[in-house]
């Protein structure tokens, strides 16, 4: 997770001000830097759909995803988050306050449940080193994020094994989507952890959350910590992939 308190580091994340404690911290090198940074917003795209001919009918068709080659959202902000460990909860407030739910980060943050396993709750302090892995302090995953940010009111769910298509069509439908990544969208190693009861997750070091907010044929666009960045969406694929393409959507409902 990116520890964003203050680092200036390659990875755009943390502070200088936060010591890691060698003998505490189970790290791996830091990751290099490869987004680009956008200094501003271009202007809004206008969807197109290429068209296609009309099959034959002996043709077997292959149903596709349904959303045009590119669309960014815009009137999305974010901010830089406050605890070093406090992603999630910086990155599940900001999209609340799209979707027009205000939720103070504080309490955001100190309602989440505790475990040692990242699927059930928080892993350790918030203020802890960033880079380690459970049960040294760590983060939490999409399940107990979506399922606070339903608690105040906002339909989220969250899910590992998301696909491109699903990501572009939430997209597409101006719907930003909080993934799980490894640091400013970088490679990593997926750790199989065991908790104390037995249960089995992948963890990473620097795990971290962006809010994606963008997409064309070659890249990805997201906000980390307030700025926006772009990938290839190679890099991108390589990054979400290492924690099982774990997001929170919105899930929409039907009208009663």
């Amino acid at each position: 997770m990116l520890a964003c308190f203050s680092f200036s580091t390659l990875l755009t994340g943390c502070s200088q001000d936060i010591v890691v404690n060698a003998q505490e911290s189970r790290t791996t090198p830091r990751p290099s830097f490869t987004a680009t940074l956008i200094s501003s917003m271009p202007p809004a795209h206008t969807p197109t759909v290429s068209p296609t001919s009309s099959p034959s009918p002996t043709m077997t068709l292959t149903p596709q995803p349904f959303y045009p080659s590119s669309h960014y959202i815009r009137n999305i902000q974010g901010h830089r988050q406050y605890f070093p460990l406090g992603c999630e909860s910086s990155a599940a407030t900001d999209w609340a306050q799209y979707f027009g739910v205000t939720i103070n980060e504080f309490e955001f943050q100190f309602n989440l449940p505790q475990s040692d396993n990242p699927d059930l709750g928080f892993v350790g302090g918030v203020m802890g080193p960033w880079g380690q892995v459970p049960p040294y302090s760590y983060g939490v995953h999409a399940a107990p994020i979506a399922a606070l940010l339903r608690q105040y009111g906002v339909p989220a769910r969250g899910v590992k094994k998301f696909t491109l298509d699903q990501l572009k069509e939430q997209i597409a439908k101006d719907q930003p989507v909080i993934a799980w990544v490894i640091g400013n969208v970088v490679g990593g190693i997926p750790y199989e952890y065991t908790d104390k009861n037995g249960n089995k997750t992948i963890v990473a070091a620097y795990e971290h959350v962006i809010i994606v907010t963008g997409y064309n044929e070659k890249t990805i666009r997201y906000i980390n910590n307030g700025a926006f960045y772009e990938v290839p969406v190679e890099i991108f694929l390589n990054s979400w992939g290492v924690l099982g393409n774990m997001v929170v959507y919105l899930e929409e409902t039907e009208n009663p």
